[in-house]
C-alpha cells in the first residue's frame, strides 16, 4: 500500500465508524479536523502525512464515546497493524492521539501533536463549535441553561473549556483562526443572555 492508499483506508474506516454519530464527534467533525491540520502542517513545515493520519484517527476509541473507557491505543494499533504500518509509525500516531484531548490535559511533545491538537480545538470554537457544544450537551441530557443551577448546563461548558481554547493554541496559524472564532463565542453569549433576560 502506498501513502495515498493508506490515508484513503483511514478515511473509509472513520466514515464507517463515525457516520451518524450524534454527540458532535461525527465523521464531518473529523474531516474538518483533518483539513485544518493539513493546512496548518503545510504552513508550519511539519510531517504532513503523519499529521493527516493522526488527525483521521484522533477520536478512535475516545473515552467520551466508549462509556468512559479509553480504547484508543488498542483500536488504533489493531487498525494500523491491518495496514502493515511499521510499529515505529504506529507509536508516533498513538503518541500524538494521546496528547490531543483537552480533558486529559497532556501537553503535546512534538510539532505534529501540537498541530492536531490545535486543529481539534479550532473545531470546538466559532459557530460550529457552538453547535457541537449543544449537540453534546443534549446527548448527555443537560439543560441548555439554568441560571439557578448553572454548573449542570451546556452554557457552563463555554466557561469550563471553550473560552479557554484561544489562549491554548500552539501554532501561529491556529492562533490567527482562533482569534476570530473566540470573538464569535463572546458575541453569542452576549446575545444569548440578552434574549434570555428580555422582558415582554
Amino acid at each position: 500500500m502506498n501513502e495515498l492508499e493508506i490515508l484513503k483506508s483511514a478515511q473509509e474506516f472513520i466514515k464507517n465508524q463515525f457516520t451518524g454519530e450524534t454527540t458532535g464527534h461525527d465523521y464531518f467533525h473529523i474531516e474538518r479536523v483533518v483539513n485544518s491540520a493539513k493546512r496548518i502542517a503545510k504552513e508550519e513545515n511539519a510531517d504532513e502525512s503523519l499529521v493527516e493520519m493522526a488527525a483521521w484517527l484522533h477520536d478512535v476509541g475516545d473515552y467520551k464515546l466508549n462509556d468512559g473507557i479509553d480504547k484508543s491505543e488498542e483500536l488504533i494499533t489493531d487498525f494500523l497493524n491491518e495496514l502493515e504500518i511499521p510499529n515505529e509509525i504506529i507509536q508516533k500516531i498513538i503518541e500524538i492521539v494521546s496528547q490531543v484531548s483537552f480533558s486529559k490535559g497532556n501537553q503535546p511533545t512534538s510539532l505534529e501533536a501540537k498541530i492536531v491538537q490545535d486543529a481539534d480545538r479550532l473545531d470546538a470554537i466559532g459557530a460550529i463549535g457552538i453547535a457541537r457544544c449543544f449537540a453534546y450537551g443534549g446527548s448527555k441530557e443537560r439543560e441548555m441553561w439554568n441560571p439557578e443551577n448553572p454548573e449542570t448546563s451546556t452554557i457552563q461548558h463555554f466557561y469550563d473549556k471553550l473560552l479557554k481554547l484561544k489562549d491554548l493554541m500552539h501554532t501561529s496559524s491556529a492562533k490567527k483562526i482562533a482569534e476570530e472564532r473566540h470573538r464569535y463565542l463572546e458575541e453569542f453569549l452576549e446575545r444569548f443572555y440578552e434574549e434570555w433576560n428580555a422582558k415582554s
